[in-house]
């Protein structure tokens, strides 16, 4: 006969306990999600959630004929959730940086920002192909292997290069996501279009050196993707003016990725003068 501890609760096996919690603690390092990678999971998610909405809302319905006012609200989704696969990712570098990341932590962060602002934007250049007015689908199929490309190398390069801290090198990749995203919904010409989504892409793999968001910087840019939130749900309810709202975001994003190379190329003449004069200062006797 069995005497049974009262106190113990039914089917506990002390024996099973011990198992698991020495389990626990022989779990290797690297199979231990940090609050910083599960930021990073959310990334993913998001990421390919936006690949959902705009097959869902706007490429099947065109296919189909059944476009009930479904292709504005999917774009605005996806493009929001493109948004906020960027804060995921803002925030997930700002967590790792105040607590801890696992191992695995980096090749997370590549893997959902590949995903995010690689293969999110890319299909939805090439839905623009099938969709937009004027648009050549082979063409525009063209456009968006180079956005997934560029983003590709962007980021095996981002594992490879050290840089000095602070910088990036190569227009990040969820700016360079949301400034193609924005060139489409700006809806130009297709030459214009096609054009730009170019010119963006090459930007990613170029050695233009971009400010890290940190600080004021990090502040400046959650509020400016919050705006851009507000504008497309603006767009995508038809509220009063809301298409120009969405036009004026989309126009002020490309200034800034057009806007940025410059005055980072400004100031790396400024400081070669600036070494060059202190270079010939030093061998005047």
């Amino acid at each position: 006969m069995t005497v049974t501890d009262p106190e113990t609760p039914a089917g506990w096996v002390p024996e099973a306990a011990d198992a698991v919690d020495d389990a626990d603690e022989e779990m290797p390092l690297s199979l231990r999600l940090s609050i910083a990678d599960t930021l990073t999971l959310g990334n993913a998610t998001c990421g390919f959630m936006a690949v959902y909405f705009t097959t869902t809302g706007i490429l099947i319905p065109h296919l189909t004929g059944d476009e009930s006012g479904m292709a504005r609200n999917s774009a605005a989704t996806a493009v929001i959730l493109m948004l906020c696969a960027a804060v995921f990712d803002l925030f997930d570098g700002l967590v790792a940086r105040k607590l801890r990341s696992s191992p695995m932590g980096a090749e997370l962060d590549n893997l959902s920002d590949l995903i995010s602002f690689g293969l999110a934007p890319a299909y939805f250049v090439l839905v623009y192909g099938v969709v937009g007015e004027g648009a050549h689908q082979r063409v525009a199929a063209v456009g968006a292997i180079v956005v997934l490309l560029a983003v590709v190398l962007r980021l095996a390069r981002f594992s490879c290069v050290t840089l000095r801290d602070g910088v990036f090198q190569g227009m990040p990749s969820p700016f360079g996501a949301l400034t193609v995203v924005s060139i489409v919904l700006l809806e130009l010409p297709f030459v214009a279009t096609l054009l730009a989504i170019l010119g963006t892409a090459w930007l990613m793999v170029s050695r233009v050196e971009y400010p890290k968001p940190r600080g004021p910087l990090a502040v400046a840019m959650l509020a400016w993707i919050v705006s851009a939130m507000g504008l497309l749900a603006a767009w995508a309810f038809d509220a009063p003016g809301g298409q120009l709202l969405l036009q004026t975001g989309c126009a002020l994003q490309l200034v800034l990725g057009a806007v940025i190379p410059l005055f980072a190329t400004a100031r790396r003449v400024n400081n070669f003068r600036d070494n060059r004069r202190e270079a010939r200062a030093t061998q005047v006797p």
